[in-house]
């Protein structure tokens, strides 16, 4: 019966363990696929990020270079006209012999026409033609600017080292122009010289163009994106931040040129860094964009995917779990019965029936429950049989009454003979003998207990020559505790004989309540004992408490001899481990033998206490 017990205790277990590993199973491959799922989709969202970002700089660096192109096919168109070529090479210095200044004058408003039809398209151009014997040929009025102020620019001299069809582009400066300044705070220039077959410098073409009109094209990106065009050594050429120009950008030079991309940290932002190159020059495009919103729409989308992954596992895993649930239920409700019946409760059935094996084990548990509570039944009626048959065999050997009567009448005799000391001795003897010889309760009250512990101290102080005092310490809540027949009176004997050795002394009894638990004290002022001999009675306590069994033979017999061990076993026999009995000694100052009694409920017999409460 205990290992089928045991078997059931196992049930619920073995549910858990089930829905364990089935969640593992479907958790663990769920786990991996959506970390592969993460991985893949962050590297996929990171490159379609840096897609968009290079198709964006893609549309930016087909205006960037259109404006920049223009510029350069008006040089171009100068460098290769043969006309406008032609006479520059011819055109004398102001003041020279051959001078004739209405020829001259016709001849300069033909090519300023000419410079200001190439200019009259697209974006405004200033275009300047500063020849080598001083003069210069503009579409702008040199009351603006004063096209030889060009002499003295710091990149002028870098004009010479120009070669055909090569130019060199200046960046970003203060606008010279003095209508201009106000509304284009800076101005960008590409130069070319013009020279002769022995490569002799006879001129020089400077086209110019407002910054603002290539940081116009980056104010129209998407909120959030920052674009900057740098040179080659990293310096701001245009940017939408005017107080950026002519600063050294934080983003770093382009390199190489190529196309790229980086993630940085900047100012503890996630940021999308993508270079571009633009042709013929050295300068590059850079665009700054956070991480997150270069994402967004991106993510959300896989986001999305991701949540309906999810849901479905979730929704998955939920019924799983419900099914589970269904399957084992039978296994569950077995597993409370049984958890019921090791409570006590034997009146509890499971109730589960079925074709299977869960059905069969139900029908069979709740048989041998049945089977369990009429052996119990049984048990307890035999025993009630034994306990009277032995109380009938008891009164058939001897008529307590009778026995009582007669020492009553000896009492009498002795007393009216003037012997009262012998008269107290048979009233004493008397008491003790009724309480052994009665065996029709094993638990009586505190108060009869004590009784017959002060009986006994009264026949002991008869026969010894030196009195011992008995001091009761009992609050009255106390009295009516139920406690064991028989169980004061070893402990006094063995203070009498062993702690005072029959000698004048006190012994002190002290009781109080607890919740659960009635509190005693026996204690006397003996001569006490040795650590060694303390250690050794106390092991020898334990010793007797642990004991499985004990026959109720041993509760019978006289009032010598029984001893603390007694005691010991039979409390945890009739309280099991809520007793505890300990023991102190010092040589000289006596014994202390301290109990906690469980206060017990009526219960009416074995099967009802079986049965559960």
């Amino acid at each position: 019966m205990r290992h089928r017990i045991r078997e059931w205790l196992t049930l619920r277990s073995v549910r858990q363990r089930l829905m364990a590993a089935s969640i593992v199973c479907i958790l663990v491959p769920a786990f991996l696929t959506l970390l592969t799922y993460n991985f893949l989709t962050q590297e996929a969202v990171k490159k379609q990020a840096v897609s968009n970002a290079q198709d964006s700089m893609e549309l930016v660096n087909g205006s960037v270079t259109n404006l920049l192109k223009n510029m350069l096919n008006i040089a171009n168109y100068i460098q290769v006209s043969s006309d406008l070529n032609s006479y520059f090479k011819q055109a004398p210095a102001e003041g020279e012999p051959g001078w004739n200044s209405y020829e001259e004058f016709t001849e300069a408003s033909r090519v300023r026409d000419q410079l200001d039809s190439l200019t009259a398209l697209g974006e405004k151009t200033f275009v300047t033609v500063l020849l080598a014997n001083g003069r210069s040929f503009t579409n702008y009025s040199v009351e603006d600017y004063n096209p030889k102020n060009l002499l003295k620019e710091p990149w002028f001299p870098k004009l010479q080292e120009l070669r055909g069809f090569h130019s060199y582009w200046t960046g970003a400066e203060p606008t010279g122009f003095a209508l201009e300044k106000l509304d284009h705070p800076y101005q960008l220039s590409v130069g070319r010289t013009l020279r002769l077959e022995n490569s002799d410098i006879y001129g020089y073409i400077v086209v110019t163009a407002m910054e603002d009109q290539i940081s116009g094209i980056f104010s129209r990106l998407n909120s959030g994106q920052e674009l900057e065009m740098i040179d080659g050594a990293g310096r701001v050429v245009s940017s939408a931040d005017s107080a950026k120009i002519g600063r050294m950008s934080m983003y770093g030079p382009s390199g190489d040129g190529d196309q790229s991309w980086s993630i940085a940290r900047i100012g503890g932002e996630k940021v999308l860094i993508a270079r571009q190159s633009i042709a013929f020059t050295d300068w590059s495009l850079v665009s700054v964009q956070p991480y997150q919103a270069a994402i967004v729409d991106i993510s959300s989308i896989f986001n999305r995917v991701f949540l309906l992954q999810i849901v479905s596992f979730v929704a998955f895993l939920l019924l799983l779990l419900a099914l589970l649930r269904a399957f084992t239920k039978p296994l569950v409700r077995l597993g409370k019965v049984t958890s019921a019946v090791q409570r006590g409760n034997l009146d509890v059935r499971s109730g589960v029936r079925g074709k299977d094996e869960i059905g069969r084990l139900g029908f069979l548990f709740d048989q041998m429950m049945d089977r369990v509570k009429e052996m119990i039944a049984e048990v307890s009626d035999t025993h009630a049989r034994k306990r009277k048959a032995e109380l009938r065999m008891l009164q058939a050997q001897i008529n307590p009454h009778f026995l009582f009567n007669v020492l009553n009448s000896i009492r009498m005799k002795v007393l009216m003979k003037g012997d009262p000391d012998s008269a107290k001795m048979i009233s004493s003897l008397s008491k003790l003998l009724r309480m052994t010889i009665s065996k029709e309760k094993d638990e009586i009250f505190l108060h009869e207990e004590l009784d017959l512990v002060a009986s006994y101290v009264e026949l002991m102080n008869l026969r010894q020559k030196e009195e011992v005092e008995l001091h009761l310490d009992v609050p009255q809540e106390a009295f009516l505790a139920k406690v064991p027949r028989f169980f004061l009176q070893p402990v006094v004997e063995n203070a009498l004989i062993h702690g005072l050795k029959q000698q004048a002394g006190t012994i002190a009894i002290r009781a109080e309540m607890a919740p659960g638990f009635l509190r005693l004290v026996v204690s006397d002022d003996g001569s006490g004992m040795e650590a060694d001999r303390l250690l050794a009675v106390s092991s020898r306590l334990e010793a007797a408490a642990a004991r499985a069994a004990a026959t109720e033979e041993r509760e019978g017999g006289g009032f010598s001899g029984i001893g603390l061990d007694n005691v010991a076993e039979r409390m945890r026999m009739v309280f099991g481990d809520a007793f505890r009995m300990s023991m102190s000694s010092e040589p000289g100052i006596g014994t202390v033998i301290r109990m906690n009694i469980p206060l017990k409920e009526e219960t009416p017999d074995v099967q009802s206490d079986a049965g559960g409460r």
